[in-house]
């Protein structure tokens, strides 16, 4: 399946992991995400229904924190396998990578 996805994307804009993501794991995200996709379109509706604010930002703040829930088990999984393995190769450069990274989602 991920061959089919690399023949489908020019290589300059994917990289894909070495190590494929567990059945397990990726069955998590791809509900938290599918939860994460009905919490947004609640909010859309929200609006188009012209609800009141304080109501929408719960809903878009609830959101938030789903995606950084998300986020979080990503970044663990990659700590645990992308990084590791380019260390184990001698590549360090994949550290400033990874404080990049944390940078981005430690706001």
């Amino acid at each position: 399946m991920a061959e089919d996805k690399k023949a489908d994307m020019p290589s300059c804009c994917a990289r894909y992991k070495q190590t494929p993501r567990g059945h397990a794991l990726d069955a998590d995200l791809q509900k938290r995400l599918n939860r994460v996709i009905g919490q947004l379109q609640g909010v859309k509706t929200m609006i188009d229904d012209n609800r009141y604010c304080g109501d929408v930002l719960m809903q878009l703040a609830a959101s938030e924190k789903a995606l950084q829930s998300i986020s979080r088990i990503v970044l663990k999984n990659h700590v645990e396998t992308c990084v590791v393995e380019k260390i184990q190769e001698g590549d360090t450069q994949v550290v400033d990578e990874l404080f990049d990274l944390i940078k981005r989602f430690s706001n």
